[in-house]
């Protein structure tokens, strides 16, 4: 990237910039004539002064009033034209100025992108964050203007002080007699507030990374109490950016006092010296007129000066400072990444590492002259001790790091000067914990095929296909990417399949492989699907239903462990809500925890002749909990059994209660009688057992329910998804249709039972694929925080095997797993990867006899090779390794 912001904006924006230095001298003309006009007007429209009525113009005769309506007209004309200038001078900078910091926001995100992975051990995402969003934002603004301001504002100046001139040496002079104090003092103030900025720009950023930090630590200050520490901390860092800020603001307000105080002592010369020249004669009312109006029009262009060269100065190391960020020694060239041969090389022959030598950050030797060679067939288990240059040599062959000298080769290929295309293809590398993006399991599965968009895809969204088509000319015009990020990105040539369908089967048999099918599938239960878009899925899950209500009827044992959902009949193992409801909220307009707020809920329980019943059942509930639960610890299990009232709210409902009779419920106040009402809605009779439900009660909820049905407003449709025995509900998971009831509470492990029968109708349907193709959709949280650590790596490790690399680096990756576990991954990939080749820096060296070859590293070199029986006769260190 250009090293000064003006080369930076002239490398990107010359043309736009001519057009608006074009634009700005085009207004000059028409701003002279519109600061001459108010002095025709009074002089010659008003006065009559060297001018004789009427006057003859292109054989039209002109009186003294119309010579004024036409003076008047035309200065309108000018205040428009002039207007207009601005205007368009305005919108084209502000367009430029964003077209430019998009430009500047996209090659430091791309700049990122090329970093050298060291260097993400030094900068932090609360550092990089800040420098492309906030810290450039007011670079857009600045590039806009940054020749049409000054040519356009100092050209306004001149014009002004030209008529000035003009009109009077002396009134031009008393114009500017103080300017020149303003552009001695402003400079120097403002290489102060400089300084101070930059000081403020660094600390803002240290303070982002603490925040950063904070929440990536988080569990660990919860364990070790130091939060107090951390507040502390940030409350001192705090108070060091108030001083600098507190220091920049004094100083910006002296300088606008001084440029304000100067400003206001132009009229003082004005009046005086103006004013004494008026009453001897030499000087006319009307040019003294004009010529205060065009000072008063000389303030705004003067101020935008200063203001710009504040800006200037500022926008100067804002961009200083984040191309010094963003340009770190090691920073991949643009062609590493964009280059792509055809055809796409194949690894072939043996790799080679010769006299490969890397230090860290420090001057720390990793590798000293390590020299390795195998065939791209084999499979390669590298051992040592902790910190013998295993991770940096694992790094270094994936080629995630550029070793400080050496030759590494793949047959003929120079793999130091190969493209992203080819070792992002042909290699792939699982590290001790590879990072999951906030998407879906399929969107993280499928991430390491998305190389080069292969097909368009159909857009039905016409919004979306009118900004797509709008939107390639702003590419062209900013430097973005030209590839289309809503089309179908997926190689499956890379993954072995030729179509979508047979990806899909390729992956779960990819999760199965790596152990994680059952967590998907589990996933996938509890996950929905569109019955409109799944239809043959829908279908399948509507009949399982259908056959495990065949089998749960057929066994005496399992019959009465499910209550199903019946349109006529009270489900008592539901709550009151669900069954009133009968069926399952879309959006939030159906809160289940405040249906006693909703307005129709309260309409269909009064004509339903229920709210007094409501406001009993909740008075008695009430009395009850408080009854049970008033000398009862806020951690008993009670309070998860029953739970409609928390430890906090018992004296808020005692205190009610002492102070209203169950015959004066309904003297409740309106915020009292709602706590009453909610509570019914939570009780499920066959759990609680606590009797106010009646068969009466439940006979009229029935009832209401057809009323609730039947006249739900218009805005209301689709806030519900109906129980409908025959048909898939979109708004519940797939295990809730299959089941389509509620488990009865009080049998002996009913839930195991009815999993168990659950799991053998999928099984024996053949929809276990199916539902983990759900599962695939399931999204995992930021940094795949809705998957646990385990199943976190077994996505990653999945990840690299499905886009099926000539070679797999594996630097510790299943580490984490238990004994067995890692046995069957490391078995299950390695004969996955029977013909090609897999390096593996194991963390348990006794699992090496499964590989071809054994490097033993230690200190940064190749210290012995060979198999697994050879070394153990031979090498006493890797006896020791493997004891």
């Amino acid at each position: 990237m250009e090293n000064s912001i003006y080369k930076y904006i002239l490398a990107h924006s010359k043309k736009q910039q001519i057009i608006l230095t074009l634009l700005s001298c085009a207004s000059f003309p028409f701003l002279y004539y519109y600061l001459e006009l108010p002095k025709i007007i009074i002089d010659q429209a008003i006065q009559a002064k060297d001018i004789v009525f009427p006057v003859e113009y292109m054989g039209f005769s002109i009186d003294q009033q119309a010579f004024l309506y036409v003076a008047v007209c035309i200065f309108l004309v000018l205040v428009v034209i002039n207007q207009g200038f601005k205007y368009v001078i305005n919108v084209y900078q502000g367009i430029t100025g964003e077209r430019m910091l998009r430009r500047l926001r996209f090659q430091l995100y791309s700049h990122i992108l090329r970093f050298p992975l060291p260097i993400f051990r030094k900068k932090s995402s609360g550092e990089l964050i800040p420098m492309i969003t906030a810290e450039v934002e007011p670079l857009g603004g600045f590039i806009g203007e940054a020749f049409a301001l000054p040519v356009f504002q100092g050209g306004y100046l001149v014009v002004i002080m030209a008529f000035l001139l003009i009109q009077n040496v002396y009134m031009a002079m008393a114009a500017i007699a103080l300017y020149p104090l303003q552009a001695y003092f402003i400079p120097k103030m403002q290489k102060k507030v400089n300084l101070l900025g930059k000081e403020r720009v660094q600390r803002v950023r240290a303070l982002s990374e603490k925040i950063g930090e904070t929440v990536a630590g988080v569990q660990e200050i919860h364990i070790h109490d130091t939060s107090n520490y951390l507040r502390a901390n940030f409350s001192q860092q705090l108070g060091r950016i108030y001083k600098v800020r507190y220091s920049i603001y004094l100083l910006k307000f002296v300088i606008k006092f001084l440029n304000n105080f100067i400003q206001q002592l132009g009229p003082f010369f004005f009046y005086g010296l103006g004013g004494t020249m008026v009453i001897e004669g030499n000087l006319e009312i009307g040019t003294l007129v004009a010529a205060i109006s065009a000072h008063k029009e000389m303030a705004a262009p003067w101020k935008a000066l200063l203001s710009y060269y504040q800006r200037r100065e500022d926008a100067r190391i804002k961009y200083e400072q984040v191309v010094e960020q963003f340009e770190p020694a090691g920073l991949r060239t643009e062609a590493h990444q964009s280059t792509e041969p055809d055809p796409l090389p194949l690894l072939s022959g043996e790799m080679i590492g010769s006299n490969i030598i890397l230090s860290d950050d420090t001057g720390s030797a990793q590798l000293e002259g390590l020299n390795i060679r195998f065939g791209l067939d084999k499979k390669i288990a590298i051992v040592g001790a902790a910190g013998s240059g295993r991770e940096a040599l694992t790094q270094v062959l994936a080629r995630l790091i550029d070793p400080d000298k050496g030759r590494i080769s793949a047959g003929d290929l120079d793999m130091l000067q190969a493209p992203e295309a080819i070792t992002g293809r042909r290699i792939s590398y699982i590290g001790q914990s590879g990072y999951i993006f906030n998407d879906t399991i399929g969107e993280n599965l499928f991430f390491g095929l998305k190389h080069r968009p292969l097909q368009d895809i159909e857009i039905h969204d016409e919004e979306m296909q009118e900004f797509l088509n709008n939107d390639k000319a702003e590419i062209k015009l900013t430097g973005n990417s030209p590839h289309n990020f809503t089309a179908d990105w997926i190689d499956y040539a890379s993954a072995g399949v030729t179509n979508p369908e047979q990806l899909d089967v390729r992956a779960i048999d990819v999760l199965q492989m790596v152990e994680l099918g059952d967590d998907v599938y589990q996933f996938g239960l509890r996950s929905t699907l569109n019955p409109q878009e799944d239809v043959e899925e829908a279908s399948l899950i509507l009949a399982a239903r259908r056959r495990f209500f065949e089998k749960l009827e057929a066994d005496p044992a399992l019959a009465n462990l499910v209550e199903a959902f019946e349109q006529d009949k009270y489900n008592t193992n539901a709550t009151l809500g669900e069954n009133l409801l009968f069926g399952t909220p879309v959006g939030n307009k159906f809160d289940m925890e405040r249906l006693a707020e909703n307005s129709y809920v309260q309409k269909v329980i009064e004509e339903a002749d229920l709210t007094r019943a409501f406001l009993e059942m909740g008075y008695h509930v009430a009395t009850l909990m408080i009854e049970l639960f008033a000398d009862l610890p806020p951690d008993h299990e009670f309070f998860q059994l029953y739970g409609f009232i928390s430890s906090e709210e018992l004296p808020e409902y005692q205190a009610i209660i002492s102070r209203v009779s169950m015959e004066n419920v309904d003297q409740l106040r309106e915020e009292d009688r709602l706590r009453f009402m909610s509570l019914p809605f939570k009780v499920i009779p066959s759990r609680h057992r606590l009797g106010v439900i009646t068969d009466d009660i439940q006979e009229k909820i029935v009832q209401a329910r057809k009323q609730f049905v039947d006249h739900l407003p218009h805005d209301l449709e689709g806030s519900i998804a109906f129980f409908d025995a025959d048909a898939y509900n979109a708004a519940a998971n797939i295990q809730d249709n299959i089941l389509f009831g509620k488990i009865a509470y009080g049998y002996a492990q009913a839930n195991e039972k009815i999993g168990a029968l659950l799991a053998s109708v999928v099984e024996e349907m053949e929809l276990k694929r199916a539902i983990i193709k759900v599962g695939l959709n399931f999204n995992t949280g930021a940094g795949g925080a809705r998957l646990s650590e385990n199943q976190r790596q077994k996505l990653c490790i999945a990840r690299s095997i499905i886009k099926k690399p000539q070679l797999l680096v594996i630097n510790q990756a299943i580490a984490s797993f238990d004994h067995r576990t890692q046995q069957r991954l490391l078995e299950n990939i390695l004969e996955e990867f029977e013909e090609r080749s897999v390096i593996w820096s194991l963390e348990k060296p006794e699992m090496a006899y499964l590989f071809d070859q054994i490097v033993l590293i230690n200190g940064g070199v190749v210290a012995e090779t060979g198999d697994y029986d050879q070394l153990q006769k031979s090498s006493e260190q890797f006896r020791m390794l493997t004891a």
